[in-house]
C-alpha cells in the first residue's frame, strides 16, 4: 500500500471518528476550503453549511462504519467508492439507521495533506 493510500485511508478513519466524537473541528480541517457536498433532495452545498448542520447535531450520539469499496488516486486527486452504515441518536430518542454508497474525490494539498473536495453522499434511511 502506498503512503498516499494510507494517507487517504487515515482521513477516512480519522472523519468516522471525530463525527462519532462530536469533534466538527477535527472534521472541518479534513475537508478543502472550496468542498462541496451533493446529497438528496437538496442543493450542493460547501464548508460553511456543514458546519452549521454540525452543531446542530452536537446533542446526538452518532455510531458508524465505513467501507472503502474502491480507492484510486490519479496524481493530486483521488477517489474513494465508499459504503457507509450509520446510527443517529437524538437524546432520549429512536435510533435512526441510514446506510448506502459515497462517492467521494479527494486532493493533496500544498501542504502534503490529502483532504475531502467533492462528496457525493447517497446515504439514505433503513427501512
Amino acid at each position: 500500500m502506498s503512503d498516499d493510500e494510507q494517507a487517504i485511508r487515515a482521513v477516512v478513519d480519522t472523519w468516522l471518528a471525530a463525527s462519532q466524537a462530536g469533534d466538527t473541528a477535527t472534521v472541518l480541517s479534513l475537508m478543502t476550503d472550496d468542498v462541496v457536498f451533493t446529497v438528496p433532495g437538496r442543493e450542493p452545498f460547501g464548508k460553511e453549511m456543514f458546519a452549521a448542520a454540525s452543531e446542530s447535531l452536537k446533542e446526538m450520539r452518532m455510531e458508524g462504519a465505513s467501507e472503502i469499496v474502491e480507492l484510486q488516486i490519479l496524481g493530486q486527486w483521488a477517489f474513494i467508492r465508499n459504503h457507509i452504515r450509520i446510527a443517529i441518536t437524538p437524546p432520549g430518542g429512536k435510533v435512526q439507521r441510514r446506510s448506502g454508497y459515497t462517492l467521494t474525490l479527494l486532493r493533496k494539498e500544498a501542504d502534503g495533506k490529502w483532504r475531502l473536495a467533492r462528496d457525493a453522499n447517497m446515504v439514505t434511511q433503513e427501512s
